[in-house]
């Protein structure tokens, strides 16, 4: 295995490791806004930069996003270089003017020392900050109901021609994956409501608990091969049943508490 060094620590990580995913193991912090383990690297948002070097560049040196750059033997990583911070500062101090009213970035921009954006605010403060995870978990799941549109200061996230997409299913992966929560929805255990559209619920046949909506059913039955009567019981009470199952198939479980069991 290539070894590395990140901030003065050797490192020992497989060839073709990302830079991320090695400081993360080697219990090395770097800051991301657009990274998901439940999806392909990005690159988008750029806080993630890293300066990498190695001794025969001759002090040569270069900014990389660490979520998507593969270690190679020899290379030199340093997280918090001069360099970095003050990438990582613009980087803050673009999103803190376009979302200054938003937590997570304001908590973020103080930790690199910026209290208020030099450039000017949004006029119409949002809370998304374009890191795509949305879209990319909504292709990922094979829906593709939402994108990113138009250009410049206006760009946003939406549906198509901004109407209710026909595409959704209404599986909040794509709010559940916000970092800054900034995609509304509602739900009253009947129906769920998300970008614009209303969705009926399918409630567990064993505890009642409204669990997935029926457009979403249907689409995984579809994708995945299995029958819809597979989502007619929610994940806790499946998890209860295979429990049940392996206590009566184990003459040593006697009568042990049955896991996931209410």
């Amino acid at each position: 295995m290539p070894l590395i060094t990140i901030d003065d620590k050797p490192v020992e990580t497989p060839e073709g490791t990302y830079i991320l995913k090695a400081a993360k193991e080697a219990g090395v912090s770097i800051p991301t806004l657009c990274q998901h383990e439940a999806l392909e690297p990005w690159g988008g948002c750029r806080l993630c930069l890293v300066e990498i070097t190695k001794d025969a560049w001759d002090g040569w040196s270069r900014l990389v996003t660490a979520c998507n750059f593969p270690v190679e033997p020899d290379l030199i990583v340093k997280t918090c270089s001069e360099k970095v911070i003050e990438a990582r500062q613009v980087v803050l101090d673009l999103l803190l003017a376009r979302c200054p009213d938003t937590p997570l970035i304001k908590k973020l921009a103080a930790e690199y020392g910026i209290k208020e954006t030099s450039y000017t605010r949004n006029p119409d403060p949002t809370d998304c900050i374009l890191c795509g995870i949305c879209t990319r978990v909504c292709d990922h799941i094979g829906v593709s109901a939402i994108s990113s549109a138009n250009r410049g200061a206006g760009r946003e996230i939406a549906p198509p021609f901004g109407e209710p997409p026909p595409d959704c299913i209404g599986c909040l992966a794509c709010a559940v994956t916000c970092p800054t929560d900034c995609i509304p929805f509602q739900e009253n255990g009947l129906t769920r409501s998300i970008w614009k559209r209303e969705f009926e619920m399918l409630r567990c046949s064993r505890c009642g608990t409204a669990h997935i909506t029926k457009d979403e059913a249907a689409h995984f039955a579809q994708r995945q091969g299995v029958p819809e009567s597979y989502f007619e019981t929610c994940d806790r009470c499946k998890r209860a049943e295979q429990a049940e199952l392996f206590r009566k198939l184990d003459p040593m479980a006697g009568d042990q508490p049955v896991i996931g069991s209410r």
